[in-house]
């Protein structure tokens, strides 16, 4: 995690496109980053052509390669995807003005969009964020399907009723075989998400490390494990079960898989770049979206 980093001067904004809330947004964002002499680009398809940001208006391809920061309008899912595709960009960061319910990721207020010139200006929180790349490879090293995931590679059953039968390796030594409804396989960000309800542990979004997580295991000493996220994941699912299970990232993505296919997960490359404005602490996330509760003798700090 650093502080003060140099300040950010080409600005991408994407959001949830036709989503009213985020054109009133936009109305009290563009002002603070024309106020900081900031080059904006807003995605094509957040704002209509012909409104009043027209001549903002770029192709998301090209947003993205010339952003130094992009700012993400709407809930956790809009930042996500906006991750998901920032995979191939490591020289840009990621912020999330939060337009929906929960928010673990997108912490900042639409009522605190002051913040905003202090991140501008480097005074801000940047933490980088591990996130996975996955891949359907063949016997002959063909390799039908590859994706990036934020959260979570989740290994499911998606048209039975039956449990499926997984083999997994961790970097070619065999771990385990599972009979189960699926497998999930998280970085310490989706470790609040899916996993969690999968009884997986909370894990620091710091930390270097994959979170395997059983889905419904037909044996209760199948357990969640945390692995450093220096290891490859190998899943192969039983022949007699490959029709029946799909391979999701972040369920906003999905790879089929077919006869003697495997399941390859391992850290990207590149980690991504978060944003936070100053007095960022995950621990008051963590405190504000799971109820915990201020702290004895210390009182919430807003």
């Amino acid at each position: 995690m650093s502080e003060h980093p140099p300040p950010f001067r080409s600005i991408g904004i994407i959001g949830k496109p036709g989503d009213r809330a985020v054109f009133e947004i936009l109305e009290r964002l563009l002002p603070i980053l024309q106020a900081h002499s900031c080059r904006t680009r807003i995605d094509a398809t957040t704002v209509a052509a012909g409104g009043c940001a027209d001549h903002l208006r770029a192709p998301r391809a090209e947003l993205l390669e010339h952003s130094d920061l992009v700012i993400a309008i709407g809930g956790d899912g809009t930042l996500i995807h906006v991750a998901r595709a920032l995979a191939g960009h490591p020289n840009a960061a990621l912020m999330g003005i939060n337009r929906g319910r929960l928010g673990f990721l997108v912490d900042v207020h639409p009522q605190h969009l002051h913040e905003i010139s202090d991140v501008l200006a480097g005074r801000c929180v940047i933490d980088e964020r591990l996130i996975l790349t996955v891949e359907v490879r063949h016997r002959d090293g063909h390799i039908s399907g590859r994706a990036v995931a934020v959260n979570e590679v989740v290994i499911h059953r998606w048209n039975t009723a039956r449990m499926i039968e997984l083999s997994t390796w961790i970097n070619d030594q065999p771990l385990s075989e599972h009979r189960s409804d699926g497998l999930i396989v998280a970085t310490p960000t989706g470790s609040t998400a899916y996993a969690l309800a999968g009884g997986g542990p909370i894990v620091h979004p710091n930390l270097h490390a994959m979170v395997l997580v059983p889905i419904s295991p037909h044996s209760l000493s199948n357990r969640p494990l945390v692995i450093d996220s220096a290891s490859e994941v190998e899943i192969r699912v039983h022949p007699e079960f490959i029709e029946q299970v799909r391979v999701s990232c972040d369920s906003q993505h999905e790879l089929a898989l077919s006869a003697e296919s495997r399941i390859l997960v391992r850290a990207h490359p590149s980690p991504l770049r978060m944003v936070h404005p100053p007095g960022y602490s995950y621990f008051n996330i963590l405190r504000a979206k799971l109820g915990w509760g201020t702290p004895p003798n210390h009182p919430e700090r807003v």
